[in-house]
């Protein structure tokens, strides 16, 4: 497959009254044509920092992504763009689904006027014509009632709802990239599934590529081609889902994989919870930035930050228990194939 977007050595900081708060640190990945790729970890490990800045939606006043990053969408360094070219890109090329419906969507705007405005901006089209177009994508999104929809305030939908409306907004130039940021946040299970579904249907219907950006690796397993695990702001493994899923080799990802509540119920167990918190970003953070909150810490690991091992051609983890001198460390039982005896 073609590669769509390539993004090299991203580094982005945030200026504070306390110092540089370096939010995402040499992060380097890939995404290829009708391909998912997803960027899971906790809160502040710098996910959502990396998505916005494909679309330099961060803060220009007190974001900086740093000289010698690199973000490549069809060949285009969009780091470099002026702002001209980026409008044009922007709800187009690359579409972005936010991570909170109710904010994100205007109050005084009914939900026709807002999926019209993106539509009207892009294309010179009569306003009749880009009303078809939204009632076209309402249909798309599987919104009950569409016509009447049209017509209503997002006040006035439910948060799943919602959520669709904002899909459908950010369908409506038929990008070639979508970036969901965490699009089943705050909704009840049920409505996350068929949120799901329906984001996944509408890829293939449409051969988009897809960003998913994540807490939950539970939403991954049946929706994502390749994993790319975060923390501190670095890739601290990636691979395809296969791998991540059932040949993991970071401690992290094996905390994540543990707080599945899904593998607690299957192991009768009670759910996992991670100690401690993520490291303050302000550091430079010469060793591993989850020592302190891993099982398996050596002294090496508060002294060095490991390299990247890897392990195929699509999977590699920065850890040190990979190293050929340190010990043989099993994941916990569950975890990667293993299963309680």
């Amino acid at each position: 497959m073609a590669e769509l977007l390539k993004v090299e050595n991203l580094n982005v900081s945030f200026m504070s009254y306390a110092g540089e708060v370096k939010a995402v640190r040499n992060v380097s990945f890939h995404v290829n044509e009708k391909e998912t790729l997803a960027l899971v970890g906790e809160s502040g490990c710098g996910k959502t920092v990396t998505s916005k800045s494909i679309m330099r939606l961060l803060g220009r006043t007190t974001a900086v992504i740093k000289e010698g990053s690199k973000i490549e969408f069809n060949g285009e360094d969009i780091v470099k763009m002026d702002k001209k070219r980026l409008a044009e890109i922007r709800g187009n090329d690359i579409a972005m689904i936010f991570q909170d419906s109710m904010t994100s969507l205007n109050p005084t705007m009914t939900v026709g006027k807002q999926i019209v405005e993106n539509i009207l901006n892009h294309n010179d089209i009569p306003k009749a014509q880009a009303m078809d177009r939204a009632l076209e994508l309402l249909k798309l999104v599987e919104i009950p009632n569409p016509e009447e929809r049209l017509k209503v305030y997002p006040h006035q939908m439910s948060g799943g709802m919602r959520q669709r409306v904002m899909i459908a907004i950010a369908l409506a130039n038929n990008p070639k990239l979508l970036i969901a940021d965490e699009p089943t946040t705050a909704l009840d299970v049920t409505i996350q599934a068929q949120l799901m579904d329906l984001l996944g249907t509408l890829k293939e219907r449409l051969g988009m590529s897809v960003i998913l950006v994540t807490h939950d690796l539970g939403i991954v397993s049946d929706f994502a081609d390749r994993v790319q695990v975060m923390y501190a702001g670095q890739v601290v493994e990636r691979g395809t889902t296969d791998e991540i899923f059932n040949n993991p080799r970071h401690p992290y990802t094996w905390a994540l994989l543990r707080s599945i509540p899904g593998l607690a119920l299957e192991q009768k167990s009670k759910l996992y919870s991670l100690k401690g918190t993520p490291p303050d970003l302000l550091l430079t953070l010469s060793q591993c930035p989850f020592a302190a909150r891993c099982d398996y810490c050596m002294p090496i690991c508060t002294k060095q930050k490991p390299d990247e091992t890897v392990l195929s051609d699509t999977h590699s983890t920065a850890c040190w228990l990979l190293h050929p001198n340190a010990p043989k460390i099993d994941p916990p039982i569950g975890i990667g194939g293993q299963h309680n005896e």
